[in-house]
């Protein structure tokens, strides 16, 4: 069994307990508090295990998320789709650890579909310049949410899990 470990980044709020609780459980299960330094879960998935760490979005671990980001085989990088004035935020953070990484897989999350004020998933990719993250680069943007708690996993989060089981395989 190899261990691939897939970092899940992106800024407080943004949600990345919730998805990451959601990949590993299939469950929803809402976090209020935010995350204090790391959070690893492990899925077990065919005959590979994935590590996945999550690293608080604060202000104060933001620079452990380049320490961290040479382990990766992986990046998923949560955005509230309704936090208009932090997507510059995200954006530049977003660069600043792809960039010295051509070759490193994304997956964005443009959390928060189900708020009124979500931008779409196509703002999304503006907004970010996902444009720009380069050829080579293998790119996949959802526009996720997490509902109520105890709910079934929606299917667009099944299909980012199977797409990152098989990124993960392919590594």
């Amino acid at each position: 069994v190899e261990n691939k470990q897939i970092l899940v980044l992106g800024l407080d709020g943004a949600g990345k307990t919730s998805v990451l609780h959601l990949l590993a459980s299939n469950r929803v299960q809402h976090s209020t508090a935010p995350t204090q330094g790391l959070n690893a879960v492990h899925i077990n998935s065919e005959d590979r295990q994935m590590e996945f760490l999550e690293i608080g979005g604060s202000e104060p671990f933001r620079s452990y998320w380049e320490m961290y980001l040479p382990k990766g085989w992986l990046l998923i990088f949560v955005v509230d789709s309704a936090d208009h004035k932090r997507l510059p935020e995200a954006k530049k953070y977003l660069h600043q650890l792809i960039n010295p990484n051509p070759g490193l897989p994304l997956v964005v999350f443009a959390n928060k579909q189900d708020l009124e004020a979500a931008y779409h998933i196509t703002d999304i990719h503006d907004a970010l310049a996902l444009s720009e993250v380069g050829n080579d680069r293998k790119l996949f943007l959802f526009g996720t949410q997490v509902t109520k708690n105890g709910s079934e996993i929606p299917s667009t989060m099944q299909d980012a899990k199977d797409l990152i089981t098989h990124l993960a395989t392919d590594m």
